[in-house]
């Protein structure tokens, strides 16, 4: 393999990597929007929040070494954030 397309192995693998640990947040997400549970007991909302920061310390990572554009890790983070934002205006809403 050459030079260019080691780095397209490379950048398609960590990609496929942070989309993967991507949808487990999504998963959690969902389940919380499933039941809808309500914000007495905070410790989903810091396992998502600690999911959060953790994987938005992976796609930090992922972009300072060159692995994804930075506007891909961006929109991510953003999609995950954006979904965080309904599940916990839902909460809101239901308390």
């Amino acid at each position: 393999m050459s030079a260019p397309e080691v780095t397209e192995v490379l950048h398609e693998r960590a990609l496929r990597l942070l989309q993967e640990d991507a949808s487990k947040i999504e998963k959690l997400i969902e389940v919380q929007m499933a039941n809808l549970t309500t914000r007495q007991c905070p410790l989903y909302e810091e396992v998502l929040d600690t999911q959060m920061y953790g994987f938005s310390r992976e796609v930090d990572f992922a972009v300072r070494a060159g692995l994804i554009a930075e506007l891909a890790g961006k929109e991510i983070i953003n999609k995950l954030e954006r979904n965080l934002a309904v599940l916990y205006e839902a909460l809101d809403r239901k308390g």
